[in-house]
């Protein structure tokens, strides 16, 4: 199964809060997902941005690709770089 690392909105109309989940590739944005593994919301001032650290990189190891938003988020958190060391 391809896995996934996306945002899925919740939150009011005009006030979007999201979810950093890990879902299946074909599940729909707001739809069915297998993990939570953050939260982001981008309405307050200074951005609350909320990653657990341990499962993004469990997941990036096992093959979960981010969205281009995710990937963005992981690294302003300094997740993909943390990645990217142990990797190598």
């Amino acid at each position: 199964m391809a896995t996934k690392i996306r945002l899925c909105r919740i939150g009011a109309k005009k006030n979007p809060i999201y979810r950093m989940v890990i879902a299946d590739a074909r599940a729909p944005r707001d739809g069915k997902f297998i993990e939570q593994i953050g939260y982001y919301d981008p309405a307050k001032s200074p951005v609350i941005l909320t990653i657990d650290e341990e499962k993004a990189l469990r997941w990036l190891s096992t093959g979960a690709q981010p969205s281009s938003t995710a990937k963005s988020l992981l690294s302003q958190a300094g997740i993909l770089a943390k990645f990217h060391e142990s990797k190598n």
